[in-house]
């Protein structure tokens, strides 16, 4: 027994000891991301240097630059553009009296570039020659064709049901890179990436966001913290169902806001059915409405909504630009919501009397009691500073990635719950299905149908920055009820961003936030529009009262459409 403590003892040294690496890992990376290395000047030499865009103004990295010197037939170098699409062309000190540069990339037309009389003049003084941006025009290639309707299959899969989400993005990414590694030796046009492109477009500031926040939810989910608020809610409805509904709706907002809303709805819908089933009024007609305004609350924040995740790691939105300039349009919807609801169910709440047996209401004492207080008071206090982190860490350059990492090993460190356990609460499906997800939308971008997309919206709208607003708010409502809203918020971003560069004004970000608001809102019209709804309805089958596609329809696409009005008119009074 002594040599099991002793072994248990060093097994818990060793996971402190583990933890606190990766602590100072995140603490040193997220410091050494943002400090500026200084260096000596390098001594001039004579180069060719400037910057590949595409037809949108994206920057292109990983195109090819051969140099040919005096003629030759075969490339004096080989140079490639970076990542911010520059390249640098060093050159020999032999002497030049003709100079061509080749230019080649898959999914883009060839281009060349000769050195002409001045430029070869300053490069034999030793100087560099500064070119203008060049502009590479893109091809459509097999590959584009394969690469569409690749991702079209994966939607219409997700949106049928057809297979798992995570199936369908995987599936997607594996069969693209299988059509790259097979194909390419047959046809160079087949070629769409290969695996390290592919992880280039996995954003990982998102995968350990999520990540975080799962290890953070799944401490605070032990304490019981989340049933005993349900219980509480109850309470003082006094079994009132129109004031419980109120309340249930409000609270769920503010906790989607905080942590997200599918683990909102994971957590309160199983309390919020036996609250419904002591009371004797239909479940669906408290949990329908405590999802519309799950999906709604957590647009307020960055955490609240995964597509709020993908939109502030892509547009460099903080948690503090999501509260100030979102959350007075998201209160005016749960308001229109809330009349709604009332309206919508009021014979179901008139019917129910409330009057709960004392058997049953010391059941539901016992369900929403804390069970852990210890282990809230703790990994309360650190959630709270998480909290802050997101609001002010900002300012210091503290990426919210690293802020829920940071959560998350500290909630480890001072809770010393099994690890073992707490990694199983990481959902590591969502993880795969963000990954393969972002390689899908990778995928596309690659072959070009995003800047053929944005190129198609920006001849629609031209330089009307609300007619660009009122078009992605609502054709991202519908689209989101079509498929779900994540995929959809995914392949929008790069649209939204050339949008957001070449319409003046919209340097306010405006449009990224009326993506916000038309696809976590849209998300309401239909069952499969958010993972929330799908989530919910999983339970709700589970326990007997199984929600319909046309059941969730005819609820929600009301509530959808005044919810988006209300986000609409906010948007255009803030911005």
């Amino acid at each position: 027994m002594l040599e099991n403590k002793q072994s248990h003892g060093r097994g818990r040294a060793i996971t402190r000891l583990a933890l606190t690496g990766v602590l100072l890992i995140f603490l040193g990376c997220n410091v050494s991301h943002h400090l500026r290395p200084v260096s000596a000047d390098d001594p001039p030499t004579r180069d060719v240097v400037g910057r590949l865009v595409d037809p949108q103004g994206e920057l292109v990295h990983g195109a090819q630059l051969k140099v040919y010197i005096n003629g030759g037939e075969e490339p004096t170098a080989v140079e490639e553009s970076q990542a911010g699409g520059t390249f640098v062309i060093d050159l020999p000190d032999d002497p030049i009296e003709m100079l061509q540069v080749e230019i080649e990339r898959p999914h883009f037309q060839t281009i060349s570039w000769t050195a002409g009389p001045e430029e070869l003049s300053v490069l034999r003084q030793g100087g560099t020659v500064r070119l203008p941006d060049i502009t590479m025009e893109r091809r459509i290639t097999l590959g584009f064709w394969i690469a569409t309707l690749t991702f079209a299959s994966v939607l219409i899969l997700i949106a049928l049901e057809r297979l798992h989400n995570t199936m369908a993005a995987l599936l997607g990414a594996f069969f693209m890179l299988g059509v790259s590694l097979v194909g390419r030796p047959l046809n160079p046009d087949l070629f769409i990436f290969d695996f390290e492109q592919a992880l280039q477009y996995v954003d990982f500031d998102v995968i350990f966001l999520v990540m975080g926040m799962m290890i953070v939810v799944g401490i605070l989910e032990t304490t019981g913290i989340f049933q005993w608020m349900a219980y509480q809610a109850y309470r003082l409805s006094r079994g009132r169902a129109w004031l419980l509904v109120i309340i249930l709706m409000l609270l769920t907002a503010v906790a989607s806001a905080m942590l997200d809303n599918v683990t909102t709805m994971l957590l309160m819908v199983p309390i919020t059915l036996e609250i419904a089933l002591a009371m004797g009024i239909n479940p669906l007609s408290l949990i329908l409405p405590a999802v519309l305004a799950s999906n709604i609350g957590g647009i307020s924040t960055l955490i609240g909504t995964p597509t709020n995740i993908l939109i502030g790691s892509y547009a460099g939105i903080g948690f503090t630009d999501f509260l100030i300039n979102l959350t007075p349009g998201v209160l005016m919807a749960l308001a229109a919501l809330t009349v709604y609801v009332l309206v919508v169910y009021r014979k179901e709440y008139r019917a129910t009397t409330g009057a709960v047996s004392p058997a049953l209401m010391e059941r539901l004492r016992e369900d929403g009691r804390i069970t852990r207080p210890k282990t809230l008071a703790r990994a309360g206090t650190i959630f709270i500073l998480m909290l802050l982190l997101f609001v002010f860490g900002e300012q210091i350059h503290l990426v919210p990635a690293v802020t829920a990492m940071l959560g998350a090993v500290f909630m480890l460190l001072v809770v010393e719950p099994d690890i073992n356990e707490m990694m199983k609460v990481v959902d590591w499906t969502t993880l795969m299905f963000f990954i393969a997800l972002f390689m899908v939308i990778g995928a596309i971008q690659e072959v070009g149908l995003i800047s053929f997309i944005a190129a198609g919206m920006k001849q629609v709208v031209g330089d009307n920055l609300d007619l660009a607003l009122l078009v992605i708010v609502w054709a991202g409502a519908p689209m989101s009820g079509l498929i779900d809203n994540i995929p959809f918020t995914a392949a929008m971003l790069p649209v939204v961003g050339f949008l957001t560069r070449t319409i003046p004004g919209a340097s306010n970000k405006v449009l990224f936030y009326g993506l916000s608001v038309g696809a976590a809102m849209g998300g309401n019209s239909t069952l499969i529009g958010a993972s929330a709804n799908m989530v919910t309805a999983g339970i709700t089958e589970r326990a007997g009262y199984p929600i319909s596609y046309m059941r969730f329809l005819k609820i929600g696409l009301p509530a959808t459409i005044i919810t988006v009005a209300m986000g609409t008119i906010w948007l255009l009074i803030r911005f």
